[in-house]
């Protein structure tokens, strides 16, 4: 990217993971002539300790590289809150903890191709709902009050890992018993009576059969959607807000009850006639502290609703904003920026 735009470039080095000298340096030997070119200093990432101790560590970076470091940031912990942008951070056993009084539990099978997770934050954020991300080899909860299918960018291959995982099973179990299950874009795919890929644009040309959870079928096509969009849940009438980010259509007879309205007059996802099952291809819609508590209500009605979550977000972004103006020479990285 920053050959193709010709902009400027720093190497952060991340000292959590352990050696981080040799991270820098070794990064910097292996750079061709051109992104060497581009490259003007280095940062140093969730520095624990004593910085004066630190002195010489610096000192061999800057001298083996020739470049300046613009910062040594000290760990911020609140960083955790905010939402992640690789599935490795679902390794982390931390990343969801379990609270001891939960009301609600949503299980989420963890799909090889999870997308978009961060719709799982929300949820996680309140203080009487467990989020559990269920590792392959492991059944779904008997115990789950959702099931929750979240985003992938391969519908078709994680819905073959899916039932390979007998998780189909567990999920039509889970609705003999009366439980909820929503899909969320892929997740959504899934839940209809069929995917069609016609095209071969997740890989040769498929066709399979869904969990018939939703009467629903999925084309997926050559456009893709991606757009923001706001709206109404029909039921409750709560705002929801976020983003559609997919490729593929669905349609069928359940699409006559709309999960959602958006953009005042556009349906959008479906309900069974239950009520219990619903599928939507919006991300980010239980960001929304009304549709959410809703939701949430709907399923153990004497809960007490938890603190707003985007207002939680904002405030941490304003912290990290604080935190790095601190610690980084903001001055010469903003001087960098300019460069033509």
């Amino acid at each position: 990217f920053a050959l193709a735009a010709r902009v400027p470039v720093v190497v952060v080095g991340d000292i959590d993971r352990g050696g981080v000298i040799a991270s820098i340096v070794g990064t910097h030997a292996l750079l061709e002539p051109a992104e060497l070119a581009l490259t003007r200093g280095i940062i140093i990432n969730k520095f624990r300790g004593d910085l004066e101790r630190f002195g010489d560590a610096l000192e061999i970076m800057e001298t083996r590289t020739g470049l300046p470091c613009f910062g040594v940031v000290p760990f911020f912990p609140p960083a955790g809150l905010l939402p992640s942008e690789d599935a490795v951070a679902l390794d982390d056993p931390a990343r969801y903890p379990a609270p001891g009084n939960a009301t609600v539990t949503v299980a989420v099978p963890r799909l090889p191709h999870i997308a978009n997770f961060d719709d799982l934050d929300p949820l996680a954020a309140e203080a009487d709902v467990a989020v559990r991300v269920i590792a392959p080899g492991y059944p779904l909860p008997g115990d789950a009050d959702v099931v929750l299918l979240p985003g992938t960018k391969a519908t078709l291959a994680d819905l073959g890992f899916l039932r390979g995982q007998g998780w189909d099973v567990d999920i039509a179990a889970h609705v003999r018993r009366g439980g909820r299950v929503v899909g969320l874009c892929g997740g959504y795919q899934m839940v209809g009576r069929q995917v069609r890929d016609p095209e071969g644009i997740e890989g040769p040309p498929a066709l399979a059969p869904g969990l018939g959870l939703l009467d629903v079928e999925t084309v997926i096509g050559n456009e893709k959607a991606l757009r923001q969009v706001s709206g109404v849940e029909a039921a409750s009438g709560e705002a929801v807000a976020g983003y559609e980010i997919h490729m593929g259509t669905s349609d069928g007879p359940d699409r006559a009850r709309p999960w959602l309205v958006l953009d005042g007059d556009r349906n959008e996802g479906a309900c069974s006639p239950s009520g219990r099952i619903m599928g939507s291809y919006l991300h980010g819609l239980f960001a929304g502290d009304g549709f959410r508590h809703a939701f949430l209500n709907r399923i153990h009605g004497d809960r007490a609703p938890g603190a707003p979550f985007e207002a939680r977000i904002d405030e941490t972004l304003d912290a990290l904003a604080g935190h790095l103006e601190r610690h980084l020479d903001l001055d010469r990285l903003l001087a960098l920026a300019r460069e033509r």
